[in-house]
């Protein structure tokens, strides 16, 4: 069952609303019930990918948890509110919410999947630390093909996880736990990013008043301008493209109704 998600105006795009301690409280139902469960998080990276590739589509539009992980997103859902809900100032991505797991109740078992060696070690000893208790594994992603993949399933099938945090980069994780979960075990399975990276220290977080103006994009863009530049100078305008085209085809069927009538 999926949470009642609302609409985000202009973006053609629905999310769950939720703060750290909402999204909290959602993964404790989900540990306690163990069946399979995906939470993914939209920014204008995924709105872009949501509206140019159907697969992608369809896996957000079937994930139980629709995060709104990103600034613009956030200030867009922000003005259309007219419904009672979390107070936001803050968009909620992966980095703000995994330091509460020790919150959630029953959580035993944590395997993480993605970043390079050192960073996936130095995630999960840092996640040990955030749920004392747990049994956090890990496997690295870096030069993911077939093979690892299939090699991920099997490790997964052994560990049993009551979560995994996947961070094989958007859109590379959606389409590996699009085409997998059905055979994976039961679990939450979380799309995360480069928040493997983050959590472990190796990429260093904007500060937290750049992320309450919308700037995170600016210290991304100091950090790694190649990876970062095309997302912040050319990817909005190939969304605005999918937006408009998204609104005319809407507009003729509209149209063509009010002619017959």
């Amino acid at each position: 069952m999926t949470l009642q998600r609302q609409p985000v105006p202009v973006l053609g795009v629905d999310a769950t609303p939720l703060d750290v301690a909402g999204l909290t409280g959602v993964l404790n139902r989900f540990v306690a019930d163990g069946t399979t469960r995906t939470v993914v998080g939209h920014n204008l990276h995924s709105v872009t990918l949501f509206h140019a590739e159907p697969e992608f589509r369809s896996f957000y539009e079937n994930s139980d948890v629709v995060l709104i992980d990103g600034a613009p997103v956030l200030w867009l859902w922000g003005r259309g509110k007219k419904h009672s809900g979390p107070v936001m100032d803050y968009r909620l991505g992966s980095t703000d919410w995994i330091p509460a797991l020790g919150q959630v109740s029953g959580l035993n078992r944590i395997a993480v999947i993605g970043a390079g060696p050192a960073a996936n070690a130095a995630a999960v000893e840092k996640l040990q630390s955030i749920v004392p208790g747990a049994t956090v594994t890990g496997m690295p992603g870096e030069g993911w093909n077939e093979e690892i993949e299939e090699a991920a399933a099997a490790w997964l099938a052994k560990q049993r996880p009551q979560l995994v945090l996947v961070g094989l980069g958007m859109p590379l994780q959606e389409k590996v736990l699009r085409r997998r979960l059905e055979s994976l075990p039961p679990a939450v399975y979380c799309a995360v990013g480069g928040a493997i990276e983050q959590i472990a220290g190796i990429q260093k977080l904007a500060p937290r008043w750049l992320g309450r103006l919308g700037l995170e994009w600016a210290w991304r863009l100091l950090l790694h301008p190649r990876r970062v530049a095309y997302r912040v100078f050319g990817e909005p305008w190939v969304l605005l493209g999918l937006l408009i085209r998204r609104r005319l085809q809407h507009r003729g069927p509209r149209q063509l109704q009010s002619r017959d009538n």
